[in-house]
C-alpha cells in the first residue's frame, strides 16, 4: 500500500524497495541492504544496513528490499533537525557581524555629517545650489553600507552551507567563527579516537580460582581443602560471572564482555543489586555471590585481595588493553583483557591537526599505560589518563588556565560537560543525544577528519570575510571624498571623477554589493 510521506506515523511499518527513497528515520525490522548516505554525511560509500540498525529519512536504499519501523517522522527527523539547525546557525549574529554593526553605528551619523559638509562647502563656493545638492545626494548613495552589511552574512551562509554538505553542522555563527582561533584539541578516545567497539581478548584466571558455585552447564562445582574445583573451564565460569553482571551496564567495555559470553553461548544469570560506580565499574550479586567488575581503583576501593594479578594487568596494558578486574565475594578471581581497534582516518586527522599549529590531546578513563600506547600509535601530544567521568571539564578548564584556546571532541553522556565547557564543543554525530545538544559543532559522518575540516572552512570563512570587510571600507574610503569632490581642482583627473554624478554613484555602489556577494560564493569551492 502505497501511502503520502505524509501520512506516516511513529510505529508504521515502511517497505522500502531498492532504489527507493528512505522516508522517515526508522529502525529495521527485515531485509538486509546497502544505503547511500551521502546526503546526509558527504560520505560517497554505501552504508550496510541489516536488522536493527538506524536508517534516516531521505536517504536512497541502494540494493536490497529492507521493512523497517518509523521512529521519527516530519520535523522530528535527521534531515528536519539538520535544516533547522543550518538556517539557525545561517541567520545568527557572528561576534564580528556585532563589531561590525557598532562601526556602521557611528559610520552612518559620519556620513551624514560629511554631506552635509560637502553641501556647505560647494554651496558657499560656488553659490549653485544645484551643483551642491547633487554632490550631496552622490554622497549619501556612494556611502551607501550596503556592501559592509553584506560582508559577514554572505559569507556566513556559505561556509555554513558549504559545511553541512561535508556532514559539519555548526549550530550557529559564532561556532564557525571561534573554531578557527583553536590552538588545542581534546580528543575523548572511546567512540572518538577508536571505533568504541570493544572485544574480548584474554581471560586470566586467578590460581585460587577454579570456579564457584554453579557451572554455566548447570553442573555443581565441588570445594574441597579451600581451593574451589569444577568439572568446567574456569575461564569460561569467569566470563559468565562478569557478562552475568553486566548484563545491566551500558558501558562500551560492559557490553563487550556480555557479547563474548554469547558468542560462547554461555547462560546469563540475571543480575540483583546492580549498582553503576561511575570510572571506577559495577557492583552486583550474580548466583549468589557477590561480584564486583572494573579496574584495578575499584578492587583497591573495596579492600580486595589481588591474588597476584597485577603481573597480568601490566602485560595487557603493554599489549594496548584495559584490564577488567573481577572480584567474587572479595577476591581477586581473574581479569578480562578488552581492546578496542582504532578508527580508519584518526592517525591521518590528528597529523592534519598537527599540520593546522594544534596541540592534540587524548583523555581517557583508560590506565596510563593503555592509554600512552594508544597516543603513541595515533600521534598524540598528551595524555589525560585515568580521568573519572565527572572531572573531564575541569582538565578543559585545566588547559584554558594553561592559555589554550580548546575545542573538545567527543560522543558520550558523560562528555557533556566538557563539551559545555570548551571554547568550542564538537559532537560526533553517530554519539548521544545530550553530546550533541551540549556541543557547538556536529559531525554527522563520525570521522575524526572531519574535525580539520572544520577548522580548515573556519579559516577560510574568516579569510573571506575579513576580505569583504577591507573591500567595503576601502571602497568608502576612497570614493565618499571622490563623490565630495576632492578631485574637482585636479585638471588630470577625468570629468565624471571630478563631478561625480549620482548616477555613477548608484552603479559604484551596487558593483561594490556584487563584488563582496561574488567573493563570499568562492567559499563554495574550497576544499576541505
Amino acid at each position: 500500500l502505497d501511502i503520502p510521506i505524509a501520512e506516516v506515523v511513529k510505529g508504521d511499518t515502511v517497505i522500502v524497495r531498492p532504489g527507493e527513497k528512505v522516508p522517515v528515520d526508522g529502525v529495521v525490522l527485515e531485509g538486509h541492504s546497502t544505503v547511500d548516505e551521502s546526503m546526509l554525511t558527504g560520505e560517497s560509500m554505501p552504508v550496510e544496513k541489516e536488522v536493527g540498525d538506524e536508517v534516516i529519512g531521505a536517504t536512497i536504499n541502494k540494493q536490497g528490499m529492507i521493512k523497517f519501523e518509523a521512529t521519527k517522522v516530519g520535523k522530528e527527523t535527521a534531515l528536519a533537525q539538520i535544516i533547522k539547525l543550518v538556517e539557525q546557525a545561517q541567520g545568527s549574529k557572528a561576534p564580528i557581524q556585532k563589531q561590525v554593526d557598532r562601526i556602521a553605528a557611528w559610520f552612518v551619523p559620519a556620513v551624514i555629517v560629511i554631506a552635509a559638509l560637502t553641501f556647505i562647502v560647494w554651496y558657499a563656493g560656488t553659490g549653485d545650489i544645484v551643483a551642491a545638492t547633487l554632490r550631496v545626494v552622490a554622497v549619501l548613495v556612494i556611502a551607501c553600507p550596503c556592501a559592509m552589511g553584506l560582508a559577514t552574512p554572505t559569507s556566513i551562509m556559505v561556509g555554513v552551507g558549504k559545511g553541512a554538505e561535508y556532514g559539519i553542522l555548526f549550530k550557529n555563527s559564532t561556532a564557525l567563527e571561534y573554531a578557527h582561533k583553536l590552538n588545542a584539541i581534546v580528543l575523548d578516545k572511546t567512540g572518538t579516537i577508536t571505533k568504541g567497539e570493544p572485544a574480548v581478548t584474554d581471560v586470566v584466571t586467578a590460581k585460587q580460582f577454579a570456579g564457584n558455585g554453579r557451572a554455566p552447564n548447570g553442573n555443581q562445582a565441588a570445594a574441597g581443602g579451600g581451593v574451589l574445583v569444577a568439572e568446567y573451564d574456569p575461564a569460561d565460569y569467569l566470563l559468565h560471572l562478569a557478562a552475568s553482571a553486566e548484563r545491566g551496564s551500558e558501558h562500551p567495555l560492559g557490553e563487550a564482555i556480555v557479547r563474548a559470553a554469547q558468542e560462547k553461548e554461555l547462560p546469563l544469570s540475571e543480575p540483583t543489586d546492580f549498582e553503576g560506580i561511575a570510572g571506577h565499574g559495577i557492583a552486583a550479586v550474580v548466583d549468589g555471590h557477590d561480584i564486583l567488575v572494573g579496574n584495578r581503583r575499584l578492587m583497591e576501593r573495596e579492600n580486595v585481595n589481588l591474588n597476584g594479578l597485577e603481573s597480568e594487568e601490566v602485560r595487557l596494558q603493554n599489549e594496548a588493553k584495559t584490564a577488567m578486574w573481577l572480584a567474587v565475594d572479595g577476591e581477586a578471581s581473574g581479569i578480562i583483557g578488552v581492546a578496542d581497534t582504532i578508527k580508519e582516518g584518526s592517525k591521518e586527522a590528528v597529523a592534519q591537526m598537527h599540520e593546522q599549529g594544534l596541540t592534540v590531546v587524548m583523555m581517557t578513563g583508560d590506565n596510563e599505560a593503555t592509554a600512552k600506547i594508544i597516543a603513541e600509535e595515533v600521534g598524540i601530544d598528551r595524555v589525560f589518563a585515568e580521568v573519572l567521568p565527572g572531572d573531564k571539564a575541569s582538565y578543559v578548564s585545566q588547559l584554558q588556565e594553561e592559555g589554550f584556546f580548546v575545542g573538545m571532541v567527543g560522543d558520550g553522556i558523560n562528555d557533556a560537560p566538557a563539551l559545555a565547557q570548551a571554547n568550542v564543543g564538537i559532537a560526533i554525530g553517530t554519539g548521544t543525544d545530550v553530546a550533541m545538544e551540549a556541543s557547538d559543532i556536529t559531525l554527522m559522518r563520525g570521522d575524526l577528519r572531519s574535525v580539520p575540516q572544520a577548522i580548515h572552512l573556519s579559516k577560510a570563512t574568516m579569510k573571506n570575510i575579513k576580505e569583504n570587510l577591507v573591500w567595503a571600507f576601502g571602497y568608502n574610503t576612497v570614493l565618499i571624498p571622490v563623490a565630495a569632490g576632492v578631485l574637482a581642482p585636479f585638471e588630470w583627473a577625468p570629468d565624471f571623477l571630478r563631478q561625480l554624478s549620482p548616477i555613477m554613484a548608484a552603479a559604484a555602489m551596487a558593483f561594490s554589493s556584487i563584488s563582496v556577494v561574488s567573493n563570499s560564493l568562492r567559499l563554495k569551492r574550497v576544499k576541505l
